[in-house]
């Protein structure tokens, strides 16, 4: 039962594999095989090339796995969103100068993103104080 490829027959880089690698583990049913998501992809990939992407993915936790017989069956982490918010904490961490990163990533935002990243920020905070912290002493 070949499923609509999530690849094409050209070469891809590292990064194409894992997003079409993910997009695959995101609409199987449940957990999958590595065998059910080189067939999503198209058949080109060889059955290794499959294995190497998800353990790498594994690595980044973007996936987890779990024993089916003499196999693994993947699952995605989280959600897509989930998974973009990886990315971009992997890139913050990746930068030596992580606050102008941040500083340069929260001037590009829209009025609309702004007053959102705003809400979610005190929404947090009011949620879960730094553990240990003095009340009095971050002025609350």
């Amino acid at each position: 039962m070949a499923g609509k490829p999530f690849g094409n027959a050209r070469r891809r880089g590292q990064g194409q594999l894992e997003a079409q690698v993910l997009a695959a583990l995101h609409h199987a049913p449940g957990p999958a095989t590595a065998a059910w998501v080189q067939e999503r992809l198209g058949g080109d990939l060889a059955y290794t090339t499959v294995m190497t992407i998800l353990s790498r993915l594994r690595t980044k936790g973007a996936v987890t796995r779990e024993r089916a017989g003499r196999s693994y069956v993947w699952t995605p982490a989280a959600d897509e969103a989930g998974l973009a918010a990886l990315r971009m904490r992997r890139v913050l961490d990746g930068e030596p100068d992580r606050d102008a990163v941040l500083t340069s990533f929260v001037s590009a935002l829209s009025a609309h993103d702004e007053q959102l990243l705003r809400t979610l920020l005190d929404r947090a905070s009011a949620e879960d104080p730094v553990p240990g912290a003095d009340p009095e002493a971050r002025g609350g």
